[in-house]
C-alpha cells in the first residue's frame, strides 16, 4: 500500500506551523516564516527527506485569504497538491476540543486531511484576469465605505456644531472625499478596461446581465465569487454558498421549525443578491415582480418570496452562462 504523508498547516501572518502525518503518527513539526522564498526551501527539504510527489503527499491548510498566497504560489511552483479548506469545517470536524495554539492546530489540519482525505478540493489559482479583478473590485468597495463614512461625518454635524467648527472640519473632509472619488473613478476604468480586454469575461458580463434584476455590479461580483463559473457546479451549490437555499430544522416529534436558510454564509454576495430582488420588487412590470405581487397576495411571507426571487436569479444566471444565451422571455414564459 502507498504510503501517504498529510501536511498539515497552520497559516498566520507572519508564520507557517507545519506538521506531518503518515500513518498516524507525527513524523515532523515545525515553524517557518510566511515568506515564499523560507515556504520553497522548507518544502523542498520535505521533498528530499520523504521523497515527496504530486501522487503521494496532501498539503492541508486553512483558507485564510491573502495570508495564504505565498503558500499557494509556492505549492503550485513545485508541483505540490495543496488543498485549501474552511477554517469551520475544519472546527466542526474535529469534535470537543480543548485549548488552541499554531502547534496543536497544525496537527488537527493533518488529522482532518487524513481522515476526509476522500473529500480532498485541490486548490488551484485564479488566472491572472480574475485575480486582478478581486483586488480591483475589493478596493473599490473598501474606498466606497470611506468615502460613505466622510459624507456622513460632513451631513451628520451640520447645524449640529459651531459654525466656524464646522467649517473648518468641511474644509479639511472635502478634498479627502474629492480624492476618493477620483480615485474609485480610475479603478472603475480600469475594471472596465479589463473586461473589454477579455472575451470570456466580457460575454459572460453581457449574458448576466440580460437576466432581471442583475447590474453591472452584481454580473461582476458574480464572475469573480465563482471564477468564471467554473468553481461550482451548479446554482443550488452557490445558492448554500451564499445562504439563500433553506433547510429543514425537524428532530422527533418536538422540534419542528419552518425551512430558513443557513447562517454558514457568504455575506457579501448574499447581500448583493438581496438587493436585486428588492429592487425587482419595486418595478412596475416584470415576471419577476408578478409572481412577487401574486404570491404575497396568496399570503405567503414577503421575506420568503424575496429568498425564492433571490435563488430564481441565481439559477438565471448559471442558465446563461450554461447555454450561452442571453435571457429572453417568450410567450410561455420559458428562456428563449
Amino acid at each position: 500500500m502507498k504510503k501517504i504523508y498529510f501536511i498539515g498547516i497552520d497559516v498566520s501572518k507572519r508564520t507557517l506551523d507545519f506538521c506531518i502525518l503518515s500513518d498516524g503518527k507525527i513524523l515532523k513539526e515545525e515553524k517557518i516564516a510566511n515568506h515564499p522564498a523560507a515556504i520553497k526551501l522548507f518544502l523542498q527539504e520535505l521533498v528530499a527527506e520523504y521523497s515527496l510527489q504530486r501522487a503521494n503527499c496532501i498539503l492541508c491548510a486553512e483558507y485564510t485569504g491573502h495570508y495564504t498566497y505565498p503558500l499557494a504560489c509556492t505549492a503550485e511552483s513545485e508541483d505540490l497538491p495543496l488543498w485549501l479548506e474552511n477554517p469551520s469545517q475544519i472546527k466542526y470536524s474535529s469534535g470537543i476540543t480543548r485549548g488552541k495554539n499554531d502547534k496543536v492546530d497544525a496537527r488537527r489540519i493533518a488529522q482532518y486531511a487524513c481522515r476526509f482525505q476522500d473529500q480532498t478540493k485541490l486548490h488551484s489559482q485564479p488566472e491572472k484576469v480574475l485575480q486582478t479583478l478581486k483586488e480591483l473590485y475589493n478596493e473599490r468597495e473598501l474606498l466606497t465605505e470611506h468615502k460613505k463614512a466622510y459624507l456622513i461625518l460632513v451631513s451628520d454635524h451640520k447645524g449640529f456644531m459651531d459654525k466656524d467648527i464646522y467649517t473648518c472640519k468641511k474644509n479639511r473632509i472635502t478634498p479627502l472625499i474629492e480624492q476618493l472619488e477620483n480615485t474609485i473613478k480610475a479603478i472603475k476604468e480600469q475594471i472596465r478596461e479589463i473586461i473589454n480586454s477579455s472575451r470570456l469575461i466580457s460575454r459572460q458580463m453581457k449574458l448576466l446581465k440580460s437576466v432581471e434584476g442583475v447590474g453591472e455590479k452584481t454580473a461582476l461580483k458574480m464572475i469573480i465569487e465563482t471564477r468564471a463559473f467554473t468553481q461550482f457546479a451548479d446554482h443550488r451549490k452557490f445558492c448554500c454558498h451564499a445562504g439563500v437555499a433553506p433547510f429543514s430544522y425537524t428532530s422527533g416529534s418536538s422540534i419542528h421549525s419552518k425551512n430558513k436558510v443557513s447562517n454558514r454564509a457568504d455575506k457579501s454576495i448574499k447581500k448583493m443578491l438581496h438587493l436585486a430582488a428588492l429592487s425587482i420588487t419595486t418595478k412596475k412590470n416584470g415576471e419577476l415582480v408578478q409572481y412577487y405581487h401574486r404570491k404575497v397576495a396568496e399570503g405567503k411571507n414577503k421575506m420568503t418570496v424575496i429568498n425564492v426571487i433571490r435563488a430564481k436569479i441565481v439559477a438565471r444566471m448559471f442558465s446563461v452562462i450554461r447555454n450561452d444565451r442571453e435571457y429572453v422571455l417568450n410567450q410561455q414564459n420559458k428562456v428563449a
